[in-house]
């Protein structure tokens, strides 16, 4: 991780009080937003890429909600993810998806608004098989 990225991240965890794990690689050009600072987490080895949004409020509708992006999951370029959403484990939302509905663990979803595309079977149900 490069300086730049380095104090972008202390930034965010220590003054802007966002829970990121210290795995998670989020973008230089993502916008992480800081109106509701503490509702954003981000898990161990989540992917934020370039340009994508994870949003806490909507000022429209007065509302400010945690936004969740689980273990291991991707968003693509561009992809929005909406207040109050979680996103599950090891989900992959695809390049320019606005995601307005909670995300199973294990899907991949796509589109405006944000719809399953397939669901790979995680590695435990594989194993079952």
């Amino acid at each position: 991780m490069n300086v730049k990225a380095r104090i972008r991240r202390f930034v965010m965890q220590r003054y802007w009080k966002m829970d990121i794990h210290p795995s998670a690689r989020i973008a230089n050009t993502a916008y992480i937003d800081r109106t509701w600072p503490g509702g954003i987490h981000i898990g161990a080895g989540a992917i934020v890429d370039e340009e994508a949004s994870v949003l806490t409020h909507d000022m429209t509708r007065g509302i400010y909600l945690d936004t969740h992006v689980g273990e291991g999951s991707y968003l693509g370029i561009r992809a929005i993810v909406m207040p109050g959403i979680t996103i599950g484990k090891h989900c992959h939302i695809l390049a320019g998806a606005v995601v307005t509905r909670d995300v199973a663990d294990g899907q991949r979803v796509a589109g405006n608004p944000a719809k399953v595309v397939n669901a790979p079977k995680l590695d435990h149900e594989i194993a079952a098989i």
